[in-house]
C-alpha cells in the first residue's frame, strides 16, 4: 500500500523531507500573506535540539555539584564528631589528673 502521508499522519516528521505545501485552489491567489522563509523556524529548531542535547549534561552537572556538596557536609560532621570525641577524652584525662594530685596532695 503506497499512499502518501496526510496532515494528521505524515509519511515523515522531518520537515526538510516532506513536500511543499502547494496552495489551494479555493483560495484566490495573493489573498494570504506572502510566503517567509522557514529559515528561522529551522534554526529555532536547531537551536532547541542542541538545548534538548545539553539537557543531560547540565543534569549530570548539576547532580555531580550536589553530591560533591553532601560529600563536604559529610566530611565536615565527621570532622566535628571526631573533635568532640578528642574533647571528651581529653576531659576525662584532665579529670583523671586532677583526681591524682588531689590524691597526692591528701597524702
Amino acid at each position: 500500500m503506497n499512499t502518501a502521508g496526510t496532515i494528521d499522519r505524515p509519511l515523515t516528521h522531518d520537515p526538510k523531507k516532506q513536500a511543499p505545501m502547494k496552495p489551494s485552489t479555493s483560495e484566490p491567489a495573493g489573498s494570504a500573506t506572502e510566503d517567509v522563509t522557514t529559515t528561522r523556524a529551522n534554526d529555532s529548531r536547531q537551536n532547541r535540539t542542541r538545548e534538548m542535547q545539553l539537557i543531560p549534561e547540565a543534569l549530570a552537572r548539576a547532580h555531580m555539584h550536589e553530591r560533591l556538596h553532601e560529600a563536604e557536609q559529610e566530611r565536615r560532621a565527621v570532622r566535628l564528631a571526631t573533635a568532640r570525641r578528642m574533647q571528651r577524652r581529653a576531659e576525662r584525662a584532665s579529670m583523671r589528673a586532677r583526681r591524682a594530685l588531689a590524691m597526692a596532695v591528701m597524702q
